[in-house]
């Protein structure tokens, strides 16, 4: 009976650490990534300019000029390439020295606002205009339509513009997309990566504690020196 005990405590660890020891490893590396680098720099921030263009408004024209039709309800001030804009309801833009209103941002000045935001001398090598993202997508839960700036780096760095308004909203690269990849296996959401409250991982999470609790027992029924102790206990008692 001992032996049979033993036998089949020794069998539900070796297949629980089979079955598990994949996703330790995913866990254990993607820690081990995380613990060694610079978030800042995995966000990009050593990328971008480091100087910060400061605008004085003048002859703005009154928002109340602007089309009567679309009762404003949100209103923003914007810059696209050093000309001031009204970025009006989250859906419109307008000049606003002229009250013309603008049809989003073109490639040319997609790519420029990227430069503009950026460390000096990046060749750009191509753009690309972005309509739909899956859950995987490096640009996923972003404004969309938007433009990809993609430029000449080993890092292969590209920014994203919001075609709507001009607004810069991201810079990628390669270690960014690395973290991005680890970091779907330690939350184990393959489908979006940022669920820590799917099925997948809480069963792994209990299995991961079986796995070490049956390690425990097995130590504890086949260790000669805990099973000396623990009758000498008795005996005593």
């Amino acid at each position: 009976m001992k032996r049979n005990r033993n036998y089949y405590i020794r069998k539900i660890h070796r297949y629980l650490g089979i079955f598990i020891g994949i996703q330790f490893i995913g866990w254990t590396v993607s820690g081990l990534y995380f613990s060694w680098t610079d978030i800042d720099e995995i966000h990009g921030d050593q990328f971008h300019h480091e100087h910060v263009t400061t605008h004085s408004p003048r002859n703005l024209i009154s928002p109340a000029q602007l089309d009567s039709t679309i009762g404003i309800s949100s209103l923003e001030l914007r810059y696209i390439n050093h000309q001031p804009h009204y970025w009006v309801n989250d859906s419109l833009l307008y000049n606003a020295l002229t009250g013309q209103i603008k049809k989003g941002i073109t490639e040319t000045e997609a790519a420029e606002i990227a430069q503009n935001h950026l460390v000096k001398n990046l060749e750009i090598l191509k753009t690309e205009w972005i309509t739909e993202t899956d859950n995987h997508h490096e640009y996923r839960g972003r404004p969309l339509p938007a433009w990809a700036v993609h430029f000449e780096h080993p890092e292969n760095l590209t920014a994203y513009v919001d075609a709507r308004n001009g607004n810069f909203e991201r810079v990628r690269h390669s270690r960014w997309r690395w973290f991005d990849f680890l970091w779907m296996f330690h939350t184990m959401d393959y489908a979006g990566r940022d669920n820590f409250n799917n099925w997948l991982l809480r069963a792994f999470s209990v299995f991961g504690l079986f796995t070490v609790l049956s390690g425990f027992t097995l130590y504890a029924v086949s260790s000669k020196t805990f099973l000396k102790t623990t009758s000498k206990l008795k005996k005593n008692k």
